[in-house]
């Protein structure tokens, strides 16, 4: 195990549910939402200073910034999404998906895309108008992550589907997990994609080779709810229902840390949400605790190639 420092800066109090939903605004302000149906904007600068930014009736799993138009989409389980104008702190817009809780929303190539319970894949304009859907599990699609013209979804049915973002065609399907897949994510170089779930596993495929299996590590005890990179793609972090967060190497995939509860004063139950920000290279996480922790990890003296 490495000799990294790790140092939680500032725990966020405010939520009064759980939490399931970060988003960044710039390099040092994001967004947070859980079960309650608010949305609370925090600066990483103030840290004591949390603003509520919008309310729904339903909660939260996902939220989308788009910084081109200065937007936030509000995935509202049961109700849709939600445009909001950040200017203006107005809704603009919103579109009804059906009955079904939202797992997963991106932008990608100027669309907006969202991953649902039905086990369909929405594709939308900025503006929510309709351009795409399409069944592809018969279980819950959880996870988008998106690589030049493929998307991979991580569902429940345990796969992960390769599609073609043109047509939503299966361009190739993935036995990948024992359960259901919470979390895929490519990293930021593209050359591999990283897969967890509900089996504790994480698996590491060669994008650029047909999608091989290349390393399967037994990370944590219970599901794997979310992985996150670090900004130079050194190293990514992930988060868990067994109440920790690991940080590993990027290139070799050795465990290098482990921050919970009794090491690190780290959350109390499962964590949810990652988010590594730009801002003095920090890490946010959230929980089912009803907190958000902010992280300091000092990693200038690591060798990523180690």
């Amino acid at each position: 195990m490495s000799n990294i420092q790790v140092k939680k800066l500032h725990t966020f109090l405010g939520h009064n549910d759980s939490l399931y939903s970060l988003e960044a605004l710039n390099d040092h302000q994001f967004f947070s939402a859980g079960s309650e149906g608010m949305v609370v904007r925090w600066d990483l600068k103030a840290p004591d200073e949390g603003e509520v930014f919008a309310r729904v009736d339903g909660s939260i799993y996902a939220m989308a910034y788009d910084q081109a138009d200065d937007v936030l989409y509000i995935g509202e389980n049961h109700q849709g999404i939600h445009k909001i104008d950040l200017k203006n702190q107005a809704e603009v817009g919103s579109i009804q998906l059906g009955n079904h809780q939202i797992f997963d929303l991106k932008i990608y190539n100027e669309t907006i895309w969202a991953a649902l319970e039905s086990g369909e894949v929405v594709q939308m304009t900025k503006a929510l108008r309709m351009l795409n859907r399409k069944k592809i599990a018969s279980e819950r699609a959880r996870s988008l992550d998106f690589l030049a013209s493929n998307i991979v979804v991580g569902c429940s049915d345990n796969t992960l589907k390769i599609l073609n973002e043109q047509n939503l065609e299966l361009m190739q399907e993935l036995k990948a997990h024992r359960n259901s897949v919470f979390v895929v994510k490519y990293h930021p170089s593209g050359k591999y994609l990283i897969s967890g779930g509900r089996d504790a596993q994480l698996q590491v495929w060669d994008s650029a080779v047909d999608y091989v299996l290349r390393q399967s590590l037994a990370a944590h005890l219970y599901t794997i709810n979310h992985l996150a990179f670090s900004g130079d793609g050194r190293f990514f972090v992930t988060c868990s229902m067994d109440k920790s967060i690991k940080l590993w190497n990027a290139h070799n995939f050795k465990l290098l840390k482990v921050l919970d509860k009794h090491r690190h004063a780290g959350h109390g139950n499962s964590v949810n949400k990652l988010l590594w920000m730009k801002y003095q290279d920090l890490l946010v996480s959230c929980s089912d605790d009803r907190t958000i922790s902010v992280w300091d990890i000092n990693l200038k003296d690591e060798d990523h190639t180690a």
